[in-house]
């Protein structure tokens, strides 16, 4: 893979490309071409992630619902047979959608397919118009936390040589046989999306690879919250990846792109996912990556 970049204070930066989405010039019927060109291109200029988001509906604020949006592990499994290198992931996994073990091997297929370059980001879901509109049962805020903490115990139960049972609150496994074993060792690059203070960081802390966090004023404090999550979990604050998510628009430079992570890069994230809005022609967003990349 190419080397990540460095921002002016020298620290790290990586790019990831977050595909949210998909109401392009092509049209719905020129979308296959259209994305496998996107990623092919993404890949070409360096970019060294790409994630989607795992919803059925469009999301306010990035378009209308009624907007195209694809199923995440049917794109991303597009994606692996048109990229040779990116890692891949949701951007994320809502936990209410499948069940765990179905999505262990959902992305153990995905990884094993790929030659290891598949992972998973998961958090505990938040859009009840989408579930009531298509069914999904939405439970309270309290179970879906629930559901989380056991869909990332399952999940790293099946990415392991265990195949002793799960017997958790909620779900409940006879043999947790995972076969082919994922590819990526320990297991698949592990994410967990979200900034809840006393839920999502701690199991960030306990769990996972990454976080994600939105860029906001608050950003600094979710990060001084997660390290002492580690320091009460005994884990090794420096372990765990921080990565964070920009919009750009028509409106965005690529010095408005590089001053935004240059600020993120000062606080300790490597890593920015990138996505946006009002943007019908995906070349421009690559080509607004690459050129921040260049600066």
């Amino acid at each position: 893979m190419p080397h990540p970049i460095a921002d002016r204070t020298g620290t790290l930066m990586d790019y990831g490309l977050h595909i949210a989405d998909f109401t392009w010039r092509s049209g719905a019927a020129g979308l296959g071409p259209a994305l496998a060109a996107h990623v092919r291109n993404a890949e070409a200029a360096g970019i060294r992630r790409i994630t989607v988001m795992d919803h059925f509906w469009q999301l306010p604020g990035i378009g209308p619902v009624e907007h195209e949006m694809l199923e995440a592990y049917a794109t991303l499994g597009f994606i692996v047979a048109h990229t040779e290198k990116v890692l891949l992931h949701t951007l994320v996994t809502g936990v209410i959608y499948r069940h765990p073990a179905l999505l262990a091997k959902q992305v153990t297929t995905l990884d094993v397919l790929s030659g290891g370059r598949v992972g998973l980001g998961i958090g505990a879901a938040w859009n009840e118009e989408e579930s009531d509109g298509l069914g999904f049962r939405f439970p309270p805020v309290a179970e879906r936390f629930e559901q989380l903490e056991e869909t990332i115990q399952i999940c790293l139960r099946m990415w392991s040589d265990s195949e002793e049972p799960y017997d958790g609150a909620i779900w409940q496994l006879q043999r947790t046989l995972n076969s082919p074993q994922s590819i990526a060792r320990p297991h698949p690059f592990l994410m967990i999306g979200g900034g809840g203070e006393k839920k999502t960081l701690r199991m960030v802390a306990q769990y996972a690879d990454a976080c994600n966090l939105a860029a906001s004023p608050q950003i600094a404090h979710k990060l001084d919250v997660l390290r002492g999550h580690c320091d009460a979990v005994g884990r090794d604050y420096d372990d765990i990846e921080k990565t964070a998510m920009i919009r750009v628009d028509p409106s965005s430079t690529a010095a408005s792109v590089t001053a935004q992570t240059a600020e993120l890069a000062a606080l300790g994230f490597t890593t920015t996912y990138v996505f946006s809005t009002g943007i019908d022609e995906p070349s421009r967003v690559v080509e607004l990556l690459a050129e921040a990349m260049s600066e």
